[in-house]
């Protein structure tokens, strides 16, 4: 079910994404003193009394400017002006009234938008007189803040709740699958969130390191509910050279950290790169379904097997995630968009597999007697049995005399022997050995 949608605009530096993050009760966006930081469209949902609503903040809008991210963000704010139930106008109390803020008014009375105009960076609760110059920008609802003091926030959310239309409590992230995009910079993973949503939800731009936040998209294909979550670029560490590219990184890790599955994206005519392989590597240490997906096969020049041959090479680049599927696509022409949500699809119904104790064990029977396990100073290791005690990722222990002998390349064997036998195509297995008393026979 949708949400109200609640937009914050401003001009540069008024405390946009200070505000945000306070009202969604976690540092989500980025807040730094460059004008700018914020560039693309972030949504997070906010609940207050019961009531759920999605916040989305948006770039520092410079009217007028030339510069080519401005001219985004000016694009980026229209289209949040064309989606959100209630528009909140930031405006910074110390300075007053500026031009830009007139301009921005006018463009709200143009489009016919009656906005909340919110006063920030007012740390006293004496009003300065000049709060009341805000009056001329011609609208007549006003709330005064202070953001960074979490002052007025109470007041602000019962006024933006009584603007709203009322929706369900319920709220909307409880079943969506949250996917990230992750990869390299300008691989294509806001191109890919661009096509699937079909409008430019993302700045997509040649310049690597354009989407800076990780940006949370809400989008249903055939009855199910996902949360698209795109991601900035995460570079080597030698390339980070600036703060907010710092940032970018750690809202990279954390994205995958409160994923559920990782769609790993690959430039087909790079291949895989030592930065892909770490990127990639993030998302299996973290136990995240993943699937990678070769963007950009339309520009690759194919040949009898190229295909195969191709995904050959990543086997054996990425060899320590051997269950995840690999998708040919092109984001920019749409090939195999379709392929990639059946596989997508596929590998959530593994991640929540159960495999039947019963079953297993007999299995696992089996395979102790194939290949029995190791031995140490003429100590042979048992297994009682095993049992999966979680899904979302899996999660297996085997019981045991001696977990020390419990050897890598055994455990290994035991795993291969799992996906043999069971549907876990996609799905990282934790594996555990624990010792316990050997049972009377």
């Amino acid at each position: 079910m949708s949400r109200p949608v609640v937009a914050i605009i401003g001009r540069p530096n008024v405390g946009k994404s200070t505000l945000f993050n306070r009202l969604v009760g976690g540092r989500v966006s980025i807040t730094e003193d460059t004008p700018g930081v914020t560039r693309d469209r972030l949504y997070r949902e906010v609940e207050w009394q019961n009531n759920y609503f999605l916040l989305m903040d948006t770039g520092g809008l410079e009217l007028g400017s030339d510069d080519v991210f401005a001219k985004e963000i000016e694009i980026q704010v229209d289209m949040a002006l064309e989606t959100a139930d209630l528009i909140l106008f930031l405006v910074d109390g110390r300075e007053g009234v500026s031009n830009l803020d007139r301009m921005i008014a006018e463009k709200l009375h143009k489009g016919g938008r009656d906005p909340l105009v919110v006063v920030n960076k007012v740390d006293t609760h004496h009003t300065p007189d000049t709060v009341y110059e805000f009056y001329e920008l011609g609208f007549p609802d006003m709330a005064i803040i202070s953001a960074e003091q979490s002052f007025g926030l109470g007041d602000l959310l019962d006024d933006i709740i009584d603007r709203l239309p009322k929706e369900s409590s319920h709220s909307i992230e409880s079943d969506a699958l949250k996917i990230s995009v992750i990869g390299k910079p300008n691989v294509g993973k806001s191109s890919l969130i661009n096509q699937l949503l079909g409008e430019n939800r993302m700045i997509v731009t040649n310049i690597p390191g354009t989407t800076r936040d990780a940006i949370d998209s809400y989008y249903e294909r055939d009855g199910k509910e996902y949360i698209l979550i795109d991601t900035a670029g995460m570079r080597r560490q030698r390339s980070i050279d600036n703060l907010v590219e710092r940032y970018s990184v750690i809202r990279t890790l954390s994205s995958v950290d409160r994923s559920e599955m990782c769609l790993f994206l690959i430039d087909a005519t790079m291949g895989v790169t030592e930065q892909d392989k770490r990127i990639a590597g993030y998302a299996h240490n973290n136990a995240k379904a993943s699937i990678i997906v070769v963007n950009k096969w339309d520009l690759v020049e194919k040949e009898t097997n190229t295909m195969k041959e191709y995904e050959d090479k990543i086997r054996n680049d990425l060899a320590f995630m051997p269950y995840a599927p690999v998708v040919f696509i092109s984001a920019k022409t749409g090939y195999h968009i379709s392929q990639l949500f059946e596989t997508i699809n596929r590998v959530d119904e593994n991640y929540s597999y159960r495999m039947p104790t019963s079953l297993f064990n007999q299995i696992l029977r089996d395979a102790t007697i194939m290949s029995p396990p190791p031995t140490d100073k003429g100590k042979r290791l048992k297994i009682y049995y095993g049992t999966q005690v979680t899904t979302r990722p899996p999660k297996i222990i085997f019981y045991c005399n001696d977990a020390d002998m419990f050897h890598f390349s055994y455990m290994r064997y035991l795993e291969n022997t799992i996906r043999k036998n069971f549907s876990f195509e996609g799905v990282p297995l934790v594996l555990e050995a624990r010792e316990r008393k050997e049972r009377e026979e």
